[in-house]
């Protein structure tokens, strides 16, 4: 189908979520090989898709829509990086929100701020921030979900509310972080990776 879309060179090419049946490895290759087919065409391609990883890895810009309407538009690292809005953090990728106490407890400053679990270091409670620039919430390990390649840490905060955060198993096995359940944690990230959002409550 494709092939043939193709043949009439048209300016502009609508896939709605062409990837949609394939099962995860064979969706990844492909989205490798759509991507390299486009840049050899010159083919303006608008893709749409419910799949956020997708989204981002085939996409020179970005279009988030809410209800109908463009709750922003950007780059793939724009939109990850920067959301404009709680509802572009939450549904591209994963992220963590902390707001009013909490965040002035751990932030020094009010508001509605948004993080990203794999910006967030878990260290022993005793260790102290990364340096200049970094700040540092306690808490306790409510849960862990061990993924393999990485383990999400499911943390209570003394200063309120829960975060996420998402580290890589460099060196832990399933059991070494299975043992972080119920323990006191430190988790430190740059002030840069707490974006302010909008609070629309």
């Amino acid at each position: 189908a494709l092939a043939r879309a193709l043949v009439g060179r048209p300016r502009v090419l609508l896939l709605d979520e062409p990837l949609g049946a394939l099962d995860r490895e064979l969706r990844e290759r492909m989205q490798s090989e759509l991507k390299a087919l486009q840049r050899e065409v010159g083919i303006t391609f608008v893709l749409v898709t419910h799949d956020q990883t997708e989204a981002l890895a085939l996409s020179d810009r970005v279009a988030v829509l809410r209800e109908g309407r463009v709750e922003q538009a950007g780059t793939s690292a724009e939109i990850y990086e920067r959301p404009a809005t709680a509802f572009v953090a939450g549904f591209v990728g994963t992220s963590n929100l902390l707001r009013d106490a909490a965040a002035r407890r751990i932030l020094g400053t009010g508001g509605l701020h948004t993080v990203r679990p794999e910006k967030i270091r878990v260290r022993a409670e005793a260790t102290g921030a990364d340096g200049p620039g970094y700040v540092t919430a306690t808490g306790t390990v409510a849960e862990v979900v061990y993924l393999g390649d990485s383990t999400r840490f499911l943390v209570d905060l003394d200063a309120g509310g829960r975060l996420t955060a998402l580290q890589q198993n460099l060196e832990n096995s399933a059991a070494d972080v299975a043992a972080y359940r119920g323990t006191r944690v430190g988790l430190t990230w740059h002030r840069r990776h707490a974006v302010p959002v909008p609070d629309t409550r």
